[in-house]
């Protein structure tokens, strides 16, 4: 019973990142639809319309696609830094014994991929692609462990899941320092000033959910201002939302049985109705809920659903429909990086510095992961999709024609990724009870 509990958290992760990859499969599948129908002319139109407001001393009038890709996915990369907090402080990579293997893993598929990239590239334009295919998709690879069940263990779930979110960091580090342009230093000192004072509150364990959201906006309006992706104002904010409670888990449990006594009482006579009584005393258990209730974990568990099943799967809508024919021409050999990149370049990078650094006794591997597990797990990696895309929006911004090629060469490089890692995995494990056998120490 104490295991299931345990385990319970990372299941409904898992569980629910599961479900998004199918559901951004899908999408994909109608935007490539969409846009390669007799109605493309209706999808470029419609994610190029521009909205917004505009006055005399202020503009903010984007096309719907940029409200999309700097907006909603901050939200997106609020909930990845709400993750990664959780993490490092409380999840697994909250020691150095549990973060050496996935770290190592994540720098592996982070180098490698770079630098295969910069090697095969041989034109100058495309060279500041570079970062498109670090990253990991979170919701398609544990989509494709969803489908193999209980043919790979929980703590290659929990292996893919932690390198994906040091890939995440390291992909919004390379947004924050390369992808960002012609800065201006004022708006970016008030925003950072102001981001300040909510880390200052954050620290005094002052928290206020509502006031913490204005400035949120506020300081995603300042970046986008001063030339910084608004995007890192998600993250940033993240960082400054509490993982502690307010109170003990005893005193909560004391009031909690003082309430529950309390209502027993006051319901001697069993109205169908409530007394004012009563109202009050649930008022109050609703407050020493909001108390005991950590504020990263109640926000990230609002959020997930949110961002799973709307923001995603808008972001794929309105940018996976590149047109496989496109007016403008397509860069051959920019899908042919990227691909050899993404499947090459994560799968070697991976395995084989999981395999030296074990060799040399640096990190500690689960004895129910094995070699060949590691090397499926290691081609999903290179399933890149959402920050691959994102990145590649931002690297060609001006170059509508790269674009549609680095979209072209991820959905490729992401499908056949996705293809080697689950036949070597479905094909070479045998199928076990690892999903409700005894935890082994990592």
């Amino acid at each position: 019973m104490v295991k299931e509990k345990v385990l319970s958290p990372f299941q409904k992760f898992f569980n629910l990142q599961s479900s998004t990859g199918i559901l951004l499969l899908a999408t994909t599948i109608i935007a490539l639809i969409w846009a390669n129908s007799a109605f493309a002319g209706s999808y470029q139109s419609f994610w190029q319309y521009e909205i917004g407001i505009t006055s005399d001393t202020f503009e903010l009038k984007k096309p719907l696609l940029l409200w999309v890709n700097d907006g909603l996915m901050a939200i997106f990369f609020f909930l990845i830094g709400l993750e990664i907090k959780r993490e490092f402080l409380i999840g697994e990579l909250n020691t150095t014994k549990k973060v050496m293997f996935p770290l190592f893993g994540a720098l592996g598929g982070i180098a490698l991929p770079v630098i295969l990239y910069i090697i095969l590239n041989q034109n100058p334009d495309t060279l500041k692609g570079w970062g498109i295919p670090m990253a990991t998709d979170i919701a398609f690879s544990l989509a494709i462990l969803k489908v193999l069940g209980n043919r790979v263990p929980l703590s290659l779930k929990i292996f893919l899941t932690a390198f994906a979110i040091v890939d995440d960091l390291g992909a919004v580090l390379v947004i924050a320092v390369f992808y960002s342009s012609n800065l201006d230093l004022t708006l970016l000192g008030s925003a950072l000033a102001i981001l300040a004072v909510v880390y200052y509150l954050s620290y005094k364990k002052l928290y206020f959910e509502y006031l913490t959201i204005a400035a949120g906006i506020v300081i995603w309006l300042l970046f986008l201002k001063a030339g910084l992706h608004p995007t890192l104002a998600g993250v940033l904010m993240a960082f400054a939302i509490p993982v502690r409670q307010k109170i003990s888990t005893f005193e909560f449990s004391d009031q909690l049985e003082s309430v529950v006594e309390n209502i027993k009482k006051s319901n001697i006579l069993q109205k169908p109705v409530l007394s004012p009584e009563q109202l009050d005393l649930i008022d109050d258990l609703e407050d020493w809920s909001d108390k005991y209730r950590s504020p990263l974990q109640h926000l990230e568990h609002r959020l997930h659903n949110w961002v799973a099943y709307l923001v995603i799967p808008i972001f794929a809508l309105a940018n996976a429909g590149v047109a496989l024919t496109s007016e403008g021409g397509l860069e051959t050999a920019l899908i042919v990086n990227i691909v050899i990149c993404l499947i090459l370049g994560k799968s070697i990078g991976i395995s084989t510095i999981i395999f030296v650094a074990r060799k040399l006794k640096i990190i500690e591997v689960p004895s129910d992961i094995t070699n060949k597990q590691i090397i499926g797990v290691s081609f999903l990696a290179g399933i890149g999709f959402t920050m691959a895309i994102f990145i590649a929006s931002l690297a060609f911004n001006n170059s509508p024609e790269y674009i549609d090629s680095a979209k072209i060469g991820i959905l490729i490089g992401s499908f056949l990724s996705a293809i080697i890692g689950f036949s070597i995995l479905r094909f070479n494990t045998v199928k076990g009870n690892f999903n409700h056998g005894p935890i082994r120490k990592r």
